[in-house]
């Protein structure tokens, strides 16, 4: 039997991510367009000896409906379970990003101090620096979670 990742397409109010499911868990949420795209999608199925098949998985579709709740302004957590591919260091800081409040952020010095890196910042106050999904989705995205509007 061949390893699948399904994957399935949604389209958030600040550009369409893909989602990809191993053994139901999440295994992939990021940007479409993403300048590094060909190069995370081959490290993902390297690494799981997997290939991706569009398709829908009861992950997913939980996935979909906690981030349409999330855009929706009804959602501050997430309870999907979660399969991170990728290096030791990788998962460290994933792992931390999982600990910052709704609402809450945090520079990348902050980050890494938190992970103990000892790293050049390009972070400065209230300036938007780089972000995968583009600019543009990270001021939605913290907009979004600065917002009064919940419930």
């Amino acid at each position: 039997m061949e390893n699948v990742i399904q994957i399935q397409y949604y389209q958030s109010p600040c550009g369409e991510l893909i989602l990809g499911a191993y053994r139901e868990k999440l295994c992939l949420c990021d940007w479409k367009i993403e300048e590094r795209r060909i190069i995370i999608d081959r490290r993902i199925q390297k690494e799981l000896q997997a290939s991706y098949k569009e398709g829908i998985s009861e992950v997913i579709t939980r996935t979909i409906g906690q981030l349409d709740e999330y855009f929706a302004g009804r959602r501050t957590t997430f309870d999907i379970p979660l399969l991170l591919v990728g290096t030791d260091f990788q998962k460290t800081v994933w792992n931390e990003l999982l600990n910052i409040p709704y609402g809450k952020t945090i520079s990348y010095a902050g980050l890494s101090q938190k992970v103990r890196v000892h790293q050049k910042t390009c972070y400065s106050w209230k300036i938007l620096r780089g972000y995968g999904g583009g600019l543009p989705a990270k001021k939605i995205l913290l907009d979004l979670e600065s917002s009064d509007r919940l419930f």
